[in-house]
């Protein structure tokens, strides 16, 4: 069976689906690897190195994609400028597919991949299962953009993280607050108390307060009146405009006491929740900071601009989108890990066999044999459809 690794065309996107070390893992098991020459450059690993590992290495992306059996990347499918083709077209029918899909809010990409027979499987799908842990692309890229979130925070506050005793004066440690108690949420947390600031933690599901203190952060506590705010994934639900509402005033009151506001709050598939509002900046102190990694849902933050960094009030706001890029060598090691991980899950003695009925393979594949298998993004396509 021929894996090929083609190299990200979407901007800025540094890493590579595969690394060397986990080409030769797949090599070993009797896989053949085809990597597009320069996959690997913005993560600096070479194509020598991919060689070494085991794999051929292949110039042209429309020769890889026409020898490939199945497809592994980092992005979903789009338009290669280059070759001013749709990577979907570039792949035969029936390849299989494996990348961070969004399908969720991609129906345009969907309905590529159900015409060209398709058979992908989205990595932010992956069940949170204990099974499932060693293919959970999400929570690996979850760990680099809350670390990374915390020193664009620290860099640009205009003050210590940390408490400083000089013979200058006492210098107070910074105040931040996180929102949102996932995965990005709490790395953000631990970083930020490595740092040395005071942090306080918020999240509607009040299960998470354990998690938080146990970083020696502590609880924001909000009482919404809601109980079943947690869906079987363990996601926060939407909450109703009443609830949220609610919640934006709550914090609109304490958020005015804090330094850096670090947002991670998404719910798969929808407008990321509205936590900051334009009345809620001006009221926060000038020389704040917030870092809003719910930009490319549309931001937790009214005035937050994807991969912008605009100032309204005296507070700087941050809209990174991909963050985990910006840090290419262990994303790219983190994912490749995952990845080859939900491979070993679907071929059995070199064949592809998709088993509906195992839990994992049931989450995660969106289109196979022409059709929509998700019921989760059926359910999405008929929401973006016209009334």
């Amino acid at each position: 069976m021929k894996v090929a690794v083609p190299k990200e065309v979407v901007p800025q996107e540094r890493r590579v689906a595969l690394t060397p070390d986990a080409t030769a893992a797949l090599v070993k098991g009797g896989f053949t690897v085809l990597v597009q020459s320069a996959a690997g450059a913005g993560a600096f690993f070479s194509d020598d190195a991919f060689r070494q590992a085991g794999a051929t290495v292949i110039s042209d992306a429309a020769d890889l994609y026409a020898e490939a059996d199945v497809v592994l990347k980092v992005q979903k499918p789009v338009v290669d400028a280059t070759l001013g083709r749709h990577e979907v077209e570039l792949m035969r029918e029936g390849t299989l597919l494996i990348a961070l899909l969004q399908a969720l809010s991609s129906p345009e990409l969907v309905q590529r991949l159900t015409a060209r027979r398709i058979t992908s499987l989205a990595m932010e799908a992956v069940p949170r299962i204990s099974r499932a842990q060693r293919m959970d692309a999400l929570s690996s890229q979850a760990n680099i953009t809350g670390y990374k979130a915390a020193l664009i925070a620290a860099q640009s506050l205009a003050k210590f993280f940390p408490m400083m005793m000089t013979a200058a004066g006492t210098v107070f440690a910074a105040k931040a607050l996180i929102m949102g108690a996932g995965v990005a949420g709490l790395q953000a947390i631990a970083t930020a108390r490595r740092l040395g600031a005071q942090v306080w933690g918020y999240d509607v599901r009040p299960a998470v307060k354990e998690q938080v203190e146990s970083l020696g952060a502590k609880f924001l506590e909000f009482d919404l009146g809601l109980t079943d705010i947690e869906d079987r994934g363990g996601y926060a639900k939407a909450l109703s405009p009443e609830a949220s509402r609610k919640q934006q005033e709550m914090l609109a009151e304490r958020t005015k006491e804090f330094d850096v506001v670090i947002t991670t709050a998404l719910v798969p598939g929808r407008p990321a929740p509205r936590l900051i509002t334009k009345e809620t900046v001006a009221g926060m102190r000038p020389g704040s900071v917030i870092v809003d990694l719910a930009a490319e849902a549309g931001g937790n933050c009214e005035l937050t601009e994807p991969d912008k960094v605009v100032t309204v009030h005296g507070v700087t706001i941050h809209g990174p989108t991909n963050l985990a890029a910006t840090m290419p060598i262990h994303a790219s090691q983190l994912y490749a890990r995952n990845v080859s991980e939900l491979l070993k899950e679907l071929v059995k003695d070199g064949q592809l066999a998709l088993d509906f009925s195992n839990e994992i393979v049931a989450a995660t594949c969106v289109t196979h044999d022409g059709a929509v298998v998700s019921e989760a993004v059926k359910a999405a396509l008929a929401r973006s459809r016209p009334a």
